[in-house]
């Protein structure tokens, strides 16, 4: 165990030093850093500042590793994050491939299902016709021909009437016999013997029964026994004679035979009437039979037209194709599938009667502005007539001045005028140069008159300086007047006073006359 515990302590249990061994590894501190650091010498000094370099960069060691194993970490992250993505895309993009496989599968299964339901409804509808087209066969087989059975209702009704003619013959053959003979005779002639009645057994299996000629011999024959019991002399009434006793039996079997007869035919025609009943009942239902058998016939080919026009087609519609109010599937059963070019058709139909429209609307409305134009231009011209009959009112109503009597009568008006134009403008000339002339009288008066208000306001000036001079000496005559007090002084001081103030106001009086006159010079000037 040398070598192990040497591996142990001298390279930590491996061969080779790792990269993250960095983490692990620790410098290990100076035996005197238990002590206080004024008791450290210079060397210790110099030995914790190797062991703090040391420390620092193991420290700077472990922070680079620390910093390239978070930057691993990053670059692990974002290699997993793109993996993840591109497995996630590849997922989508087989799930969506597996989508459209089981979509297209289950859209041939549809389309085998329905050809396969085709198929077998068409089998099931011929199936069902071979089945009715026996049954018909089947039927006409079985039909029973019903021939006319012809009646010879004369010969019934002879034979039905026969006994009453033979009564009323026997009345007449035997009319000269005495009557209580006869009425005897009579009652024997009415008089049926017995017979043993024969019973008829009918075959069943035959719908008609027919009465065989030897059955009506043998029971004529039975009756013909039973009249020889009767034709015998002991049943003769005394008193009649033995000849007519003959013909009296005779009469009465001739009576008998015809009455067997009629018995017969009776029963033949009941017998043929009971089997033309059954015929006709039988008929009746073969013919109702035979109705449905049509009918459902006629039901399978109309099934199988529609069958074979009524096609299920399978269309595989792209999203965004059909738009649908809401999330319901609409039925399509009743669906009818047209070509797109009668689509088309029709769209450029409805596209051609709608400008057709909306021209015959534009031409409508252009027709109704046309209209309304013209009734305001009625109205115009109506409104025209009215203004001149109204202005030739007016005219007629108007006084006529001189102009329009001279307009009226002058030939020539325009040179008239330009005649008279020209004497105005010759007079213009005349005034305007009189008004010249006048104006320029005025600005010489203008002139002479500023020059005068010039004198005047120098004049004027004069006399301000004058009376502020007079005010003055007013002012100290007043004082000395006050203090002198002496009234002769200040009434002759009062009237030059008063004299002045007249002076000035007439002054005043000049100056604002001047002053009109010289603004109404002015304004004629301009």
């Amino acid at each position: 165990d040398e070598r192990p515990r040497a591996l142990n302590d001298m390279m930590g249990g491996v061969l080779e030093i790792r990269r993250e061994d960095i983490l692990k590894m620790d410098v290990p501190p100076p035996p005197f850093i238990s002590r206080s650091e004024e008791l450290w010498t210079e060397e210790e000094k110099q030995i914790f500042e190797e062991y703090e370099k040391k420390v620092k960069e193991l420290n700077e060691g472990k922070e680079e590793y620390r910093q390239f194993l978070r930057n691993e970490w990053k670059k692990l992250e974002a290699s997993i994050r793109e993996t993840t993505q591109n497995f996630d895309k590849i997922v989508c993009k087989l799930s969506e491939k597996k989508l459209k496989s089981e979509m297209a599968i289950y859209q041939e299964e549809l389309k085998i299902v329905n050809l396969i339901y085709a198929l077998l409804l068409d089998e099931e509808l011929d199936t069902r016709e071979a089945g009715l087209h026996k049954f018909l066969m089947k039927k006409k087989k079985e039909k029973v021909t019903l021939y006319p059975v012809f009646l010879r209702y004369g010969q019934v009704d002879f034979f039905l009437s026969h006994p009453q003619s033979l009564e009323h013959d026997f009345i007449k053959q035997f009319a000269d016999i005495p009557h209580d003979l006869l009425e005897e005779l009579f009652h024997l002639y009415s008089h049926r013997p017995e017979t043993p009645r024969t019973e008829t057994l009918l075959d069943t299996a035959n719908p008609y029964v027919k009465r065989s000629p030897e059955d009506y011999q043998d029971a004529l024959s039975l009756l013909m026994k039973a009249m020889d019991e009767l034709d015998n002399p002991e049943h003769m009434p005394s008193g009649l004679d033995q000849s007519v006793w003959e013909r009296f039996c005779l009469a009465r079997r001739n009576k008998m035979e015809s009455e067997e007869l009629v018995k017969w035919k009776a029963l033949a025609l009941t017998d043929m009437q009971a089997c033309l009943q059954r015929s006709v009942d039988e008929n009746e239902k073969m013919k109702s039979e035979l109705e449905n058998t049509f009918q459902e016939l006629t039901w399978l080919k109309e099934e199988k037209m529609k069958l074979q026009q009524n096609v299920i087609v399978q269309f595989l519609l792209k999203q965004g194709q059909v738009e649908l109010d809401s999330t319901q599937i609409p039925e399509y059963s009743d669906a009818v599938l047209i070509d797109r070019s009668v689509v088309e058709e029709l769209n450029c139909a409805l596209a051609a009667q709608g400008e057709k429209k909306i021209t015959a609307m534009i031409e409508f409305k252009d027709f109704s502005k046309g209209i309304i134009r013209l009734e305001w231009e009625h109205k115009k011209m109506q409104m025209q007539i009215q203004d001149l009959k109204e202005k030739a009112r007016n005219i007629v109503i108007l006084p006529i001045s001189k102009d329009c009597q001279l307009f009226l009568t002058v030939h020539n008006y325009d040179t008239h005028i330009a005649q008279h134009l020209a004497g105005m403008e010759q007079s213009l000339g005349v005034m305007d140069k009189l008004h010249k002339k006048n104006v320029k009288n005025h600005q010489k008066k203008v002139r002479e008159l500023k020059k005068c208000i010039r004198l005047k306001e120098e004049a004027n000036y004069e006399l301000s300086l004058q009376l502020k001079e007079m005010l003055v000496s007013v002012s100290e005559r007043m004082h000395i007047f006050e203090a002198a007090d002496t009234r002769d002084i200040s009434a002759k001081i009062t009237r030059q006073r008063y004299q002045e103030i007249v002076k000035q106001k007439y002054l005043r009086i000049l100056i604002r006359e001047q002053e009109k006159q010289l603004a109404i010079l002015q304004s004629e000037a301009e």
